[in-house]
């Protein structure tokens, strides 16, 4: 059977990809996301953003629901900044632990070079995490490069690598550094002209110090709205 070009591209690249993906020592977990995405342009240059990750593992069961409202400005065709809100209640097998609050910031480029089939872009995310049980303030960045594709017909595939980078420690941010690696793969198609589905595999590598690093298998299902 002969593959399309670019999912053979696709695939000789996936082991880039999943650079930090298991290791012998690692503690390892099989986690299932579902995405609901809605983006609402206001004004050319405006658009309010919302997005709710409803997260189970076959370790934790039931252990996050996620919810991030964010506004953003488009300064330029390929540049918008944004700030929001995450709201993050934690749990274990369905039953809450703690409450975790941050505020976001990011910068977002669009379409910023080409490498063979894939269009590149990237994103720098500022966070600042607290926990209602734990004092202090969490600082970190996400930085994030994406490289998207068109495979057959309307369907994308996205290759994405966004490491966690913690510029303090607190008493539930106990490590400064690189905290983890994450590495993905997807495919993304249109539904309709105002929705879409993305289907794919994450792989979340944590680094545990003086500890086995953890490691998920992430199953991700996303829906989105856009009006």
């Amino acid at each position: 059977m002969r593959l399309h070009p670019r999912l053979s591209f696709a695939i000789a690249a996936m082991p880039l990809a999943l650079i930090g993906a298991t290791s012998a020592a690692a503690s390892e977990d099989t986690a299932y996301w579902l995405n609901l995405n809605l983006n609402v342009k206001v004004s050319d240059e405006i658009r309010i953003s919302s997005e709710t990750s409803l997260r189970t593992s076959d370790v934790r069961g039931f252990y996050q629901l996620q919810q991030s409202l964010m506004l953003g400005y488009k300064v330029s065709k390929k540049v918008t900044v944004s700030a929001g809100y995450v709201h993050a209640p934690n749990y274990s097998h369905g039953n809450f632990t703690s409450m975790e609050r941050r505020f976001r910031q990011q910068v977002s480029v669009d379409n910023v070079a080409k490498v063979g089939p894939f269009s590149l872009s990237g994103r720098l995310r500022f966070e600042q995490r607290f926990r209602d049980d734990r004092g202090g303030t969490g600082w970190r960045l996400r930085p994030q490069v994406k490289a998207v594709a068109p495979l057959f017909g309307k369907v994308k595939i996205n290759l994405a690598v966004e490491p966690y980078i913690n510029l303090n420690t607190t008493s539930f941010q106990t490590t400064k550094g690189l905290d983890r690696v994450r590495n993905s793969v997807t495919l993304s198609a249109p539904l309709s002209k105002k929705f879409g589905i993305e289907l794919g595999y994450m792989n979340q590598h944590a680094f545990v110090p003086n500890a086995p690093d953890r490691v998920d298998h992430v199953i991700m299902t996303g829906f989105s709205a856009s009006f």
